[in-house]
């Protein structure tokens, strides 16, 4: 597949969509239940799993719920009619009660080991699933949104997601299931008790809902912000070069003190407002216990209860108030998981690229004739880049493409290897709609060397056989020499074996320009597109590898996009790209002859050139 070509021209799209730089706090947060339904059923395999962890909790719950009831025993045993202690009741209390919490220990800590494999697996498969989905998503995704944002989602939001499955999910099942039992040996110790304690629950539960209302709002905006600074970082430190030669460096600081100040709010809010929960419902909690000691003394009093009881009844209001307490901190923590879930589900959810549809054919041995029939495409419906234009490429023939910046001369090489579709008319290769190929045998056929050439950290090696993974040493240095890139590689220490930073940064821009030819040298493409290949390589340099790229372009039909126009002097045709239209077509001789558009061009460039070598 050739290198992506990235935005830039009229009518692009900017960066927008879920990824935009502007979204602010007024972002309305998604349907939460939604979004754990969704990670419910991405669960799959592990759902088993996690029904093993709620009988390990099942269990571990029942062992707990005898605790109390142990110790009111143990205390009546001590302070049984006669004042004489009934120490084989005792120490059959003791002993259980020692067992019980030896047992609880041992199932809490098997509970945590498999939670922590559950839950790093699911998010090692939701990242393997968010980034081979990144692999099928049109270039239009990449064109419209921060690659920073999109790497945010790919780690902290999904770091959140961990968070939440391996901490919260056993502390929901756990918590649910000790209100319940909680409630159950309440009842059977004393209903009026547990009338008493009750009086909490309502109040627990409009403070719960007041605050994660406010704080769902708050994590989802937390997540935004933090997406938007990633996006900020990772483009500033992309082009460092451009910030410390435009003396830019105290306004990069500038603005990223003001995305980060945006963060730092509205995540000082959410942990404010999260904040306020554990303190206030202790609060409520000490209400209830002082209503089951007060209403629990009189009936000890009247001699309706025994002590025992009353401190069984306490550890268990304890018990079913400690999980009310924790079930809503957990769904003021779920706010933050949620929302991470939710960013990642956006891409997840995201259209791809249309499946080739049925009876579409192979593309085998292409020739290379390439035919655009009254072609229009626009990036955005209302801004037409392209209209209506014809040419025709015969087999073997090369065609350059010339013209002001944005005139479309790149919209025509997104075209015709589908990274775009066209709005309207047709593209046919060897007589047949390119839109009756499939995707990768269509894009196999061509090479692509862009202007902006990216290479990938790894040895020179692997980058230029990232065309062909199983060429041999030999034909790594031969395609390395015919791009005249041998002579420095040979220079280096480790020579083919020399590591390369992210995109080749330990190279020259010219060095980075030979390793691209080299690597589409390799590939052996039936078509090549030449995207100002050569606009960042010395004068000297280009002369040397101008010999070849004509050899190598010697058979195969060769797009050529060129504002130097001395690059371009024998293309078989040559074609004026202005306003989405075709506006000359022939060859350097006949359009100088023709003394229009191109023959301006063409003066203006080398007058300035003399201009520019006669000057003292």
């Amino acid at each position: 597949m050739p290198p992506m070509i990235g935005p830039g021209g009229p009518g692009r799209p900017g960066p927008g969509g879920f990824g935009a730089r502007g979204r602010g706090p007024d972002a309305k947060p998604k349907n939460f239940r939604g979004t754990m339904a969704k990670l419910w059923r991405y669960l799959g395999k592990e759902r088993k799993l996690l029904s093993l962890i709620f009988a390990f909790l099942l269990i571990d719950a029942v062992i707990m719920l005898a605790g109390p009831y142990l110790i009111g025993v143990a205390i009546d045993a001590m302070t049984a009619a006669g004042s004489k202690v009934d120490f084989r009741l005792l120490e059959a209390a003791l002993f259980a009660l020692t067992a019980a919490y030896v047992a609880d220990g041992a199932l809490t800590l098997l509970q945590g080991w498999l939670m922590a494999g559950v839950s790093q697996r699911v998010v090692m498969n939701l990242r393997r699933t968010m980034f081979a989905k990144l692999q099928k998503l049109p270039l239009s995704f990449f064109d419209a949104r921060p690659h920073g944002e999109l790497m945010s989602r790919m780690s902290n939001d999904i770091d959140n997601v961990s968070t939440t499955i391996s901490q919260s999910t056993v502390q929901l099942m756990s918590g649910v299931i000790a209100i319940v039992g909680s409630l159950v040996m309440m009842i059977v110790l004393s209903p009026l008790l547990t009338l008493a304690s009750l009086i909490t629950v309502p109040l627990v539960y409009l403070l719960a809902r007041t605050i994660t209302r406010k704080t769902s709002v708050l994590f989802k905006d937390q997540q935004a912000r933090l997406g938007q600074l990633n996006g900020h970082i990772e483009e500033t430190i992309s082009g460092i070069q451009v910030v410390k030669a435009f003396n830019r460096e105290q306004k990069s600081v500038e603005e990223f003190d003001e995305v980060n100040g945006r963060l730092y709010e509205v995540g000082l809010k959410a942990q404010i407002w999260s904040g306020f929960m554990m303190p206030l419902l202790s609060v409520i909690s000490n209400i209830g216990f002082a209503a089951v000691a007060i209403v629990g003394g009189i009936l000890a009093v009247k001699g309706n209860i025994t002590v025992g009881v009353i401190a069984s009844f306490i550890s268990y209001s304890r018990q079913f108030v400690r999980p009310l307490n924790d079930l809503a901190n957990i769904y003021n923590v779920l706010q933050s998981g949620v929302a991470g879930a939710e960013r990642a589900f956006e891409v997840l959810d995201e259209q791809e690229e249309p499946e080739d549809p049925p009876g579409s054919v192979v593309l085998e041995k292409p020739k290379g004739h390439v035919v655009f029939d009254n072609v229009s495409f626009g990036y955005r419906p209302d801004v037409p880049i392209l209209k209506r234009i014809g040419f025709e490429a015969p087999e073997g023939s090369s065609t350059a493409l010339v013209g002001p910046t944005g005139a479309g001369k790149t919209t025509v090489v997104n075209l015709v290897t589908r990274f775009y579709d066209v709005t309207d008319g047709t593209i046919y290769l060897d007589g047949r709609d390119i839109r009756d190929y499939t995707r990768d045998s269509l894009r196999r056929a061509f090479g692509i060397v862009l202007q902006d050439t990216y290479l990938f950290s790894g040895t020179i090696k692997e980058n230029i056989m990232y065309g062909k993974p199983d060429a041999t040493d030999e034909e790594v240095r031969r395609a390395a020499a015919m791009a005249n890139a041998d002579a420095f590689i040979r220079r280096l220490p480790n020579r083919y074996d020399t590591m390369l930073t992210e995109n080749g940064g330990n190279l020259s821009q010219g060095q980075r320009q030979l390793l691209a030819i080299a690597r589409v040298i390799l590939a052996n493409p039936s078509i090549l597109i030449l995207d100002e290949a050569t606009s960042s390589i010395d004068t000297r340099t280009e002369l040397h590898i101008q010999d070849a790229l004509l050899q190598l372009m010697k058979g195969r039909t060769s797009f050529i996009i060129a504002h130097r126009l001395n690059t371009i002097r024998d293309a078989d045709t040559i074609m004026v790209v202005d306003g989405g239209a075709i506006v000359e077509k022939g060859s350097h001789e006949a359009l100088i002859a023709r003394r229009g558009t191109y023959y301006r061009m063409f003066s203006n460039q080398f007058k300035n050139i003399e201009g520019a070598a006669t000057q003292p």
